[in-house]
């Protein structure tokens, strides 16, 4: 029998999909560094150091300067050195202090940076450091370290542009071997216009085979058995750009052929969500587990006022769609007003990244507010951007005089689609997980809305991965009842946030199971067979390895938590064969 219950607690973690972290500055491509750091192999020349000695500058300064901008542009010099000393009376610098004051140490008495910052696409996910000497240190050290990547990259023939995109998306902790390899992960919009020249492409080529070689000497591994799938390799699924999937509410429509395979017409529907930027070939091989239904990918940026890049696998009609009402916001001023009195001009921002698993406590505002009052007014170029690479990664918001700050669990439902207080009655922490772990309801609601008039009398659902139960919020606020839910998830506390809300709020009968992995096929022909067959099979299995933040086990469906996926294919596989039977 099914294990009905548990006392687990072992939510899955997700990715996020925030904006790249821009470099302070880039250096020339004909830049190298030496064993000490240096640019061009050389020491700085001593007039130069005494030049801006003699201006007031800390000889240290000057020489960090130096390390990150080189001899020779002097303009750049000048201006990382003023903003070094707009800085230097903040703990953001450490060593830097041009007043010889100490600098001040902030509480992070909230303590919000949950679990491990793995939730982001796009950028390394470099932690804060948590002494307020070091955080602006590591920020110069990454970039520091992005330089010398795109550098390496150049020199085995990669255009600039190019290099400064692999290693935005891939992180500037990742070895150079992984680097090039990863370049082949690009879609086609993604490198238009890079040229690279005969020489360059050939060493370029070479360095990828050889990381494919070194990969294999280090890393494979045995993962046990999965069920065999065909690999995508010579069909790669490509992201669109922009990722508006197969049409929007205002009346966007990507041209599209869609024609289902024969063998993934229903009964019963299905839908499957996961991250959209996962590793080369994932997309491609759930596509084919999936019967070789086309994913359709979109940013709910597009839907409401927050990104979350998914992809999606259903074998649901595509016309007729409807989007909730009354509709989400759909800007950040939309969503909350009162800030907009407080917004700097030089802050562009009107959607907010993905809503992550975590949150930046009280410190980094602080810092901010500090930097801002110091600084000019405007700020310059580098604050403002070293303010905007804070802001993005974390969602800050203004919300007074040079005062940002988090969202908060409440404004996080309300972005996402869910009720007021959905996650109420458990630790902050836990509802930061929780949140950044589901659904975006609004663009989840805009594809079921087509289930509307085909379940006039209601609907029977299998519910893998059920999370907090985003779907089964859209179906709700689409006005679909749920006659009957099974519903598959492994976390107790998941599962009581769930509960709540269907008690409060349904009528139907639910039945919760703990995990895909004690539903056997046996299991799932028994409830089939009970409820006369389902009518939508739904759910989204863990990203822990497919997310772009994760440079640490993004082993993609090999990994343990990934690897899931293939009980959702199972099952999906289990209920239709018995159905084809009834």
């Amino acid at each position: 029998m099914a294990d009905w219950s548990s006392d687990s607690d072992d939510a899955w973690e997700s990715d996020g999909d925030a904006e790249p972290l821009s470099a302070l500055a880039l250096s020339n491509p004909d830049n190298t560094l030496d064993a000490n750091g240096w640019i061009h192999a050389e020491a700085p020349s001593s007039s130069l150091v005494e030049q801006y000695v003699g201006k007031g500058f800390p000889k240290e300064m000057v020489l960090k300067a130096i390390k990150v901008i080189g001899n020779n542009d002097e303009n750049a010099l000048c201006q990382l050195l003023l903003t070094y000393k707009a800085l230097g009376d903040y703990p953001l610098l450490g060593n830097y202090s041009t007043s010889g004051c100490t600098p001040h140490s902030i509480e992070d008495e909230d303590n919000l940076d949950l679990d491990n910052w793995d939730d982001d696409d796009n950028h390394a996910g470099v932690r804060e450091a948590n002494s307020d000497g070091s955080i602006a240190e590591d920020f110069k050290q990454e970039l520091l370290q992005k330089d010398k990547n795109i550098k390496s990259l150049v020199n085995v023939g990669f255009h600039e542009d190019e290099a400064n995109m692999i290693i935005t998306r891939c992180g500037v902790g990742v070895s150079f071997f992984l680097l090039v390899d990863d370049s082949s992960n690009f879609s086609h919009h993604e490198v238009t216009n890079m040229s690279f020249n005969s020489s360059g492409g050939k060493m370029k080529e070479r360095f990828k085979e050889e990381s494919k070689k070194k990969r294999k000497r280090c890393g494979d591994r045995e993962q046990g058995s999965k069920p065999p799938v065909v690999s995508s390799h010579d069909e790669p699924v490509t992201l669109p750009n922009p990722m508006v999937g197969f049409n929007l509410p205002n009346g966007i429509v990507r041209s599209v052929n869609r024609r289902l395979p024969k063998q993934a017409i229903g009964p019963p529907f299905f839908y499957y969500e996961n991250v959209a930027l996962a590793p080369k070939g994932v997309w491609g091989t759930i596509s084919k587990t999936l019967y070789g239904v086309r994913p359709e990918f979109v940013d709910s940026k597009y839907l409401c006022a927050a990104a979350r890049k998914r992809g999606y696998i259903h074998n649901l009609p595509t016309k007729n769609r409807a989007p909730l009402h009354p509709a989400p916001p759909k800007t950040i001023f939309e969503a909350f007003p009162q800030c907009n009195a407080w917004w700097p001009s030089w802050d562009k921002r009107r959607k907010l990244n993905c809503l992550t698993t975590c949150v930046q406590g009280p410190k980094m505002a602080a810092q901010i507010e500090r930097v801002l009052a110091r600084a000019d007014n405007p700020p310059s170029a580098m604050v403002k951007k070293y303010i905007m690479d804070r802001c993005r990664r974390y969602n800050l918001v203004w919300v007074g005089k040079n005062k940002v700050i988090h969202l908060d669990a409440d404004e996080m439902e309300k972005l996402l689609g869910f009720p007021n207080g959905h996650t109420r009655g458990v630790g902050i922490k836990a509802r930061y997980k929780s949140l950044g772990n589901s659904f975006q309801v609004d663009t989840v609601a805009y594809h079921l809305s087509v289930l509307r008039d085909m379940f006039p009398d209601g609907i029977k659902i299998l519910s893998l991965f059920t999370g907090i139960g985003g779907a089964e919020v859209a179906l709700h606020r689409l006005g679909i009842h749920m006659r009957i839910v099974v519903s598959v998830e492994i976390s107790k506390l998941n599962r009581r946030i769930f509960r709540w809300w269907w008690k409060e709020t349904q009528t139907g009968q639910l039945i919760e199971i703990k995990d895909v992995q004690s539903l056997t096929d046996d299991i799932v022909e028994s409830l089939t067979r009970k409820f006369g067959g389902f009518d939508l099979v739904i759910g989204g299995s863990p990203c822990n390895n497919l997310a772009g933040k994760n440079r640490f086990d993004r082993t993609g469906l090999d990994g343990k938590q990934s690897s899931l996926f293939y009980h959702y294919s199972r099952i999906l596989d289990a209920v239709k064969s018995v159905m084809a039977t009834m």
